[in-house]
């Protein structure tokens, strides 16, 4: 009778065991089996932009270009007051991308906040104007709780964790300088994270992409440039300069690049784009391209059209010297017969498919240049319509993991990158004691 219980208690212990393994210890909560089984039912529920914005909350959005400063210096003399990004913008006239609202809406995580110089002011002029662009933004920033002043990649994460809008500040145009690198490292200082080398116009050390070549690309002191931005962290930014000042720049820099408002020249072949052979040159660098939204960049039909109509306006010109009405008047018949096609979503979804597949996901960001132009693509209207673009990508079959690093994981890479640099045995070294005319 023993032997028979014993035996009876081992069959029964046997059956136990693997239920009491299931039991979670003292103190432990109670595990969820069907936990990834719920989540995946509930995502397959989900429309492809509410699927877009559970990843922009999970990793900051990063945007590359807003010219808000701009409008403040443009509409209102920097006078802050005037505006309030807190208000609906789009009653202003002419209406603006840009809100508090619906930055929150499009689930902007990080934005450089453009402290643009137009390139018609030189030398001390333009230095005053910097700080005065600097000066706007900052102001703006601190005028907001729901924007958060960072210079670090840590500050930005960390600044998303706690739900504020992290806000950088990028410079664009180097003739700010007045061909001073005592005049670089102090706007660093003042804190602008990037500086776009050239505007529309060259400078006395760079070409840029839509003026006339000068230099055959980067100078001397253009160089001395690149390495001292190295030097102190500054991110290089080669939106609006020469293919071959981009090539210059590639040979020298040793620091990832970033481009924060252009996109694919194999796509839409225009000037402010980038090569497929500057492309094929980031995946050794570790550079990306932040892809814009300007319709003329992103769509072939938008720009014939305007290549077209400057034709058009040049003819008149020359026909009806003296007489500018005539001129105008033959514009709006012209305009008339030969309405402007406009971009789209998808035509900015096609560039980022069109790098992804030739260098990799890797080398991708975003840069929207909201406020910084007058036409937008359909679908991209203001900063509210980010997940849109994410859900366009989610259709085309992009992963979770290559939309976080489009969405801001690559910039921040960049940004470590360079201040890894910065804080490195190179970085550490003196100040450049240079000028500009020891290379003449």
């Amino acid at each position: 009778m023993r032997r028979i219980h014993w035996c009876v208690l081992s069959l029964l212990l046997l059956i136990a065991a693997p239920v009491l393994a299931l039991q979670p210890e003292e103190g432990e909560p109670p595990q969820e089996a069907e936990t990834v089984e719920n989540e995946t039912e509930e995502t397959e529920e989900l429309t492809d932009r509410e699927r877009a914005i559970r990843i922009l909350e999970s990793v900051p959005l990063i945007d590359g270009h807003n010219d808000v400063p701009w409008q403040y210096r443009q509409r209102v003399d920097n006078r802050l007051a005037e505006i309030d990004l807190a208000e609906d913008t789009t009653e202003l006239d002419p209406p603006m991308h840009t809100d508090l609202n619906r930055l929150r809406e499009g689930r902007v995580g990080g934005q450089f906040w453009s402290v643009y110089v137009s390139p018609s002011l030189e030398g001390a002029e333009a230095t005053k104007a910097q700080l005065e662009q600097i000066d706007i933004a900052r102001r703006l920033i601190a005028s907001h709780a729901d924007l958060s002043y960072v210079t670090t990649a840590d500050e930005l994460e960390e600044a998303f964790e706690e739900g504020h809008i992290a806000s950088l500040l990028g410079m664009e145009g180097g003739h700010v300088l007045d061909n001073s690198l005592a005049t670089l490292r102090t706007f660093y200082a003042l804190g602008a994270r990037y500086m776009t080398l050239t505007h529309w116009q060259n400078t006395d050390w760079a070409d840029a992409a839509t003026d006339d070549p000068e230099h055959g690309g980067l100078t001397g002191f253009g160089q001395a440039v690149i390495e001292e931005m190295n030097r102190i962290g500054m991110l290089v930014d080669l939106s609006h300069v020469a293919p071959s000042t981009m090539h210059d720049v590639l040979d020298v820099t040793e620091t990832p690049v970033i481009f924060s408002h252009s996109s694919a020249m194999g796509v839409t072949p225009h000037p402010r784009n980038v090569p497929d052979d500057v492309l094929d040159r980031l995946p050794e660098n570790g550079g990306i391209v932040m892809v814009t939204f300007v319709p003329s960049f992103v769509s072939e039909a938008v720009r014939q059209h305007g290549a077209n109509r400057a034709a058009e306006q040049a003819r008149l010109e020359s026909l009806h010297i003296g007489d500018p009405e005539a001129v105008e008047a033959g514009m709006e018949a012209w305009d008339e017969d030969n309405p402007t096609p406009g971009a789209t979503l998808s035509d900015v979804a096609d560039h980022i498919d069109y790098i992804r597949d030739r260098i990799g996901v890797e080398y991708i960001g975003i840069g929207g240049d909201y406020d910084g132009i007058t036409t937008v693509p359909e679908g991209l209207e203001d900063v509210s319509t980010y997940p849109d673009l994410f859900a366009e990508l989610i259709r085309r079959g992009y992963e979770r993991e290559e939309l976080e690093k489009i969405a801001g994981q690559n910039l921040l890479r960049v940004f470590r990158a360079n201040e890894a640099y910065k804080e490195s045995e190179q970085g550490t070294t003196r100040p450049l004691d240079v000028r500009i005319d020891d290379f003449e």
